[in-house]
């Protein structure tokens, strides 16, 4: 199924926001490439051997999955607990994204049910909304799998989780991501999906979204009769 306009897509049904991209900046404090680092200094005290490439790695969702490939489930339990308190770090010093505030706040006036749906942790995003007067406003809140990076987007498992918590059909929801994993995973839930295109190299990398935004704001305006204004500073 494919949806070609904003307004179709967004008044729908419910709404599922990834988190980091549409909602935040989580480690706009807290660098993601130092806390892949610290995830592989962590993996060094374990005494387990990696490759040379991983010790280069910036993403410290990439490192979880690699620990989930190669090591053991109590190895990898290290690490997962590791990245969870790192991102709950980071959601305290996390950066707004443009609009996103208004975005769920826009959904929530036209009674839209909003969720995040997101491969980082379910805490992080609950200290985020709250710190930023979002959560009453969410729900539910379906975060990374514990110590099983297998089920993370792209795999539609957490997506469908949302959908089922919502009650909904997942050809009644939208999902709002700005990575290729989050397209992929819409697809196979068969979900709609909307592609935030935060950098100028997704418009083209996202052409399979059903729809294709560069800014939140489009997303915030499609939700309200009236122009939303600049974000106000959280």
């Amino acid at each position: 199924m494919s949806r070609s306009t904003l307004a179709d897509l967004v008044g729908a049904g419910p709404l599922l926001l990834d988190f980091d991209g549409p909602v935040c900046s989580i480690f706009a404090g807290y660098p993601a490439p130092r806390v892949a680092a610290e995830l592989v200094a962590l993996l060094d005290a374990e005494g387990v051997a990696m490759p040379a490439e991983l010790r280069g790695e910036q993403d410290p969702l990439a490192v979880l999955r690699w620990a989930g490939e190669s090591c053991t489930h109590e190895v990898t339990e290290t690490v997962e607990k590791a990245l969870c308190a790192a991102e709950v770090r980071a959601a305290t010093v996390a950066a707004p994204t443009p609009f996103g505030r208004e975005v769920i706040l826009g959904a929530h006036a036209r009674r839209v049910p909003v969720a995040v749906v997101s491969n980082n942790s379910a805490a992080a995003i609950e200290a985020y909304l709250t710190a930023h007067g979002l959560a009453s406003y969410v729900n539910p809140i379906i975060g990374r799998a514990f110590a099983d990076p297998r089920r993370m987007k792209p795999n539609p498992e957490p997506v469908l989780a949302a959908v089922h918590a919502l009650r909904a059909a997942p050809e009644h929801c939208t999902l709002v991501g700005d990575s290729l994993s989050d397209i992929e995973a819409a697809h196979a839930a068969g979900v709609a999906v909307i592609g935030y295109a935060n950098r100028d190299w997704k418009v083209a990398a996202f052409r399979s979204a059903d729809v294709v935004v560069t800014s939140m704001g489009d997303i915030a305006e499609a939700l309200s009769p009236v122009s939303p204004v600049s974000p106000e500073a959280d």
